[in-house]
C-alpha cells in the first residue's frame, strides 16, 4: 500500500463522490483511490446507500482472459428511450452501445460457479441499451483504474430499448453487429466488438462477486455487458442512436 492509500477510509472516498453527484466540487482521483478492488467495491457500496436502491449492474473485461469488473447502477438512473439527458453534470457525454440482460428471478449461487445453462433460465428478457459514461473526478484522463472502479466505474445513467424476443440462450457477444450514429451520422459499426467476447464467462463472475459482496442478483435488474463500439463523445445537444442488429434499436437526446 502506497502512503497515499494508508488510512483510506471507504467513506470519507464515498462522500467527495457523492457531493459530485450532487453538482458540487469533483475531488481529485488521489482523494478518492482505494488501495485495491476490495475497498473500490466498499466505496461503491457506500455510494449506493445514498444513491440506491440497486437497480442493476454493468460488468465488462477489457479482454477474454482479464477478469471483470462491475459496479451496482442506481435503479433512478435507468431510463426509457427517447430520454433527454441535459445539464452540467453531463460534461463528458461517453455513449457505449450494450448488450443487456434482465433478471427474471434472483440468482444466489450458493458457492456455486452457475454455467450458461443455469444463467439463461434465470434471463426474462434482453435488449439493446446505450450507457451514458460520465465521471465525478476532476482529472478522470490519465486517471488510476482503481479511482474509476470506486467512481462507479464512470456509470452515467443506462438507457433501456425495448426488450427483445430474442432467448437468451442464443446471444453471442462474438457475432453482435451494433451500430451508433450521431445526429444521423454514423460512428460506429462492429461486429463482435465487445472486447470480453464471453458472455455467460461474464454474468457467471458477477453473480458469484454479487454474492460475496452479500448482494446476489434480483429479480428485475438490467445487468448490461460492455461496450460493443467502444466509447464515442457525443457533442452536446446530439441526438444519439443506437442498433444492435436482432434486438432493435435505442436512442436519446444530449
Amino acid at each position: 500500500m502506497s502512503p497515499a492509500s494508508a488510512g483510506f477510509n471507504p467513506a470519507d472516498a464515498a462522500r467527495l463522490l457523492l457531493a459530485a453527484h450532487r453538482g458540487g466540487s469533483r475531488p481529485l482521483q488521489q482523494d478518492v483511490r482505494p488501495p485495491d478492488r476490495t475497498t473500490a467495491f466498499a466505496v461503491q457500496d457506500a455510494v449506493l446507500a445514498t444513491l440506491g436502491p440497486v437497480g442493476g449492474w454493468k460488468v465488462g473485461a477489457r479482454d477474454p482472459q482479464a477478469e471483470p469488473t462491475c459496479a451496482p447502477l442506481p435503479a433512478g438512473g435507468l431510463l426509457p428511450s427517447g430520454c433527454t439527458v441535459t445539464g452540467s453534470a453531463w460534461a463528458m457525454r461517453g455513449m457505449e452501445l450494450e448488450v443487456a440482460v434482465r433478471l427474471g428471478r434472483d440468482l444466489d449461487t450458493g458457492g456455486r460457479v452457475p454455467d450458461a445453462t443455469e444463467l439463461a433460465s434465470v434471463i426474462d428478457a434482453v435488449l439493446p441499451v446505450i450507457e451514458v459514461v460520465e465521471t465525478r473526478l476532476a482529472d478522470w484522463r490519465g486517471s488510476d483504474p482503481l479511482a474509476q472502479l470506486a467512481d462507479l466505474q464512470s456509470h452515467g445513467v443506462l438507457v433501456l430499448g425495448a426488450p427483445a424476443g430474442v432467448p437468451a440462450a442464443d446471444l453471442d457477444l462474438r457475432q453482435v453487429q451494433a451500430f451508433l450514429a450521431f445526429d444521423g451520422q454514423p460512428v460506429a459499426s462492429t461486429r463482435g466488438g465487445n472486447p470480453a467476447q464471453d458472455l455467460w464467462r461474464l454474468l457467471a463472475w458477477l453473480a458469484m462477486t454479487c454474492a460475496h459482496r452479500g448482494q446476489p442478483l434480483r429479480a428485475g435488474q438490467i445487468v448490461t455487458t460492455g461496450s460493443c463500439t467502444g466509447m464515442l463523445f457525443a457533442p452536446q445537444g446530439a441526438r444519439v442512436v443506437g442498433e444492435i442488429q436482432g434486438l432493435g434499436r435505442v436512442e436519446l437526446q444530449v
